[in-house]
C-alpha cells in the first residue's frame, strides 16, 4: 500500500499535467479499439507491453483469462461481453493468456471442490481434456505454458457461443485474436493459423497483422 499511496503523490506532481487533457476528452464518454481479455496476474499489464493509453483498451480480467460457455456465464463476465460489444461497438476482441499462469498450475494440480478458486477453475476443464489428450502447440515449453496457449484458444471457442459475438464474427464485423505473453522474456505473441503456433510480435508480424486488417 505505501507504494501504492506514494505512486498516486509522484502522479499528481509529476504526471498528471501530461495526462490532464487526455482525460478531459475521456471524460465525456469512451470509445476503445477492443476488448481485452486478460488474466488479473499482477504480472501481466496490458497498457504496458502493448504501449496503449487511457481508453485505448476495454479490459476484462480474472483469474486464468478464462470466459465460460453462453449457457453458464457469469453476470460479470457477459456483461462486460455485452457492454462493449452493444454500448461500445468494438471490433476486436483478444484473449491474451501468459506463462507460469497460476490458474493453469491449478488445472494440472486438480485443485478440487465446488465453489471459491476450485469452482471458477471449472471453466477451464475443456482447455485441460485437450491438453490431457496430447494437444500442443509448443513441446519446447513447460506442462503449464503448453496448457497455458490452449487455453488461449479454447477462450476464444467459448466465445463464439455467445450469440452477440457468433453472429458478428460470421459477418466479419468482429474479429477474435489469440495473444500470449511470455514474463520472463517480456514479449507477446500472437496465434498463427497457417503455423499452428503462436509467434512473436516483431515489425515483421505487426506489418502482417496490420495488412490484414
Amino acid at each position: 500500500m505505501k507504494k501504492l499511496i506514494r505512486g498516486i503523490v509522484d502522479f499528481r506532481n509529476n504526471v498528471q499535467e501530461d495526462y490532464r487533457k487526455a482525460f478531459g476528452k475521456l471524460a465525456t464518454g469512451q470509445r476503445p479499439d477492443a476488448l481485452f481479455i486478460a488474466c488479473s496476474d499482477s504480472r501481466v499489464v496490458p497498457n504496458t507491453f502493448a504501449s496503449t493509453d487511457p481508453g485505448d483498451l476495454f479490459v476484462l480480467r480474472n483469474i486464468g483469462n478464462l470466459i465460460p460457455c453462453c449457457s453458464k456465464a457469469s453476470y460479470s463476465e457477459y456483461a462486460g461481453i455485452e457492454f462493449s460489444i452493444e454500448y461500445l461497438n468494438i471490433s476486436d476482441i483478444i484473449v491474451c493468456g501468459h506463462s507460469e499462469c497460476g490458474a493453469m498450475k491449478g488445472l494440472l494440480d486438480k485443485i478440487s471442490g465446488d465453489h471459491g478458486l476450485a469452482g471458477w477453475l471449472e471453466n477451464g476443464k475443456k482447455s485441460l481434456r485437450r491438453f490431457q489428450k496430447g494437444e500442443s502447440l509448443d513441446n519446447s515449453l513447460s506442462e503449464v505454458n503448453q496448457l497455458s496457449q490452449l487455453n488461449v484458444l479454447q477462450q476464444l471457442e467459448n466465445l463464439k457461443t455467445y450469440p452477440e459475438i457468433g453472429k458478428r464474427v460470421e459477418t466479419e464485423e468482429l474479429h477474435l485474436h489469440a495473444w500470449w505473453f511470455d514474463i520472463a522474456k517480456a514479449e507477446v505473441y500472437c496465434y498463427e493459423k497457417e503455423l499452428k503456433r503462436f509467434v512473436i510480435i516483431d515489425e515483421t508480424q505487426a506489418d502482417k497483422l496490420l495488412s490484414e486488417m
